[in-house]
């Protein structure tokens, strides 16, 4: 990618947005209560750069393969290149992890600390993944707390976000149903 900018896009789940530089994506966002809202946080995390309405052929690719995975397609996106020159080496490697979660599966806070070789980095591991950039192409709704419960999530609508996107996985979380399999 040799440009630099930004876009929104519509998904099943809310208008998203992307951002990307000459070292690949920068940001994704997930949908907050509104357009505005979701550039406003998109351009907080990814800094200021122009809105584009003919994304880059790559990034179209982006936005095709998010649409498809917030529709229900199981992707993992891992085709997709993400700049991570701003991650500390703990971000990428505990993100490195989560990409590698298939959808409609999930993972504790803990057992990523434990690949990562201390279980008492979960708590950090939680914290990695409320400041993840990148949501959905890394995956941070499919980490859950200690008996596989949500947890928290900073995207717009907490864990409710969380549990609809991993109901629309086919992701059953602790043996529960989801909340969502009525709508």
């Amino acid at each position: 990618m040799a440009s630099l900018g930004h876009a929104l896009f519509d998904t099943v789940i809310g208008a998203c947005g992307i951002a990307w530089g000459s070292h690949g994506i920068t940001a994704v966002q997930l949908p907050e209560p509104n357009a505005q809202a979701t550039r406003a946080r998109l351009l907080k995390s990814a800094g200021g750069c122009p809105e584009v309405s003919d994304p880059p052929d790559a990034v179209r690719a982006a936005i095709t393969g998010i649409q498809a995975l917030l529709n229900g397609e199981p992707r993992q996106l891992l085709e997709l290149e993400l700049d991570l020159e701003r991650l500390t080496p703990f971000q990428r490697q505990a993100y490195a992890i989560a990409r590698a979660i298939p959808p409609g599966q999930t993972r504790t806070y803990g057992e990523i600390a434990q690949e990562l070789g201390d279980p008492s980095l979960a708590r950090a591991v939680g914290q990695a993944m409320g400041h993840n950039p990148f949501a959905p192409v890394v995956p941070c709704h499919r980490v859950l707390a200690a008996g596989q419960k949500p947890g928290g999530f900073s995207a717009s609508g907490g864990a409710l976000t969380k549990l609809r996107m991993l109901a629309i996985e086919g992701a059953v979380p602790g043996g529960t149903p989801s909340l969502f399999d009525d709508l």
